[in-house]
């Protein structure tokens, strides 16, 4: 249905079969990261958002990534990555040092404590991946679902940076 929506342009209203899709992704998109985060903070002690940070910094050579780019990995504000940052560095899982290439940047380090503590929340958190995702689809599920995921990061103009870590990280070298 294509109606008039006030302003001159027509809208392209949802089906009845789109809405409801649509209201499942949403209540999907609000909930995934909350039922992960519980576990994680039952089992672990992080939160989920923790959890992803530590991950990505685990990824990268050194265990290392300028902020700046960590916040984009982690699709958050310098300032509100900072805070975490913050904490993190309290508990003595990361620290953050200048970067010895161009010293205007910042850069956030995994430490040995913080590549522990990942490793040992990582087979909890397949876990619950596992159960909650993957027990849940075929191979044909799962690669449509990564399709449309695709599909929809490409349009939204999102640059794959790399998802979540669910396996254990490799040991440092």
């Amino acid at each position: 249905m294509t109606t008039d929506d006030g302003t001159g342009s027509s809208a392209r209203w949802l089906s009845e079969d789109e809405l409801e899709t649509w209201h499942a992704l949403n209540i999907l998109l609000a909930r995934l990261p909350t039922a992960l985060g519980e576990q994680l903070q039952r089992d672990s002690g992080l939160s989920f958002i923790e959890y992803y940070v530590l991950a990505g910094l685990s990824d990268q050579p050194g265990w290392t990534m300028r902020m700046s780019h960590l916040a984009v990995f982690a699709n958050s504000e310098l300032s509100r990555l900072s805070h975490l940052m913050s904490r993190l560095e309290k508990r003595g899982l990361v620290r953050r040092e200048p970067d010895p290439t161009d010293r205007r940047f910042t850069c956030a380090i995994l430490t040995d404590s913080g590549h522990d503590l990942l490793t040992d929340a990582a087979p909890g958190h397949v876990s619950e991946v596992r159960r909650l995702i993957f027990d849940r689809l075929d191979e044909a599920a799962q690669h449509a679902l990564r399709d449309v995921t695709e599909q929809i990061r490409l349009q939204l103009g999102v640059l794959p940076i790399g998802p979540p870590r669910t396996t254990p990280p490799p040991p440092r070298s």
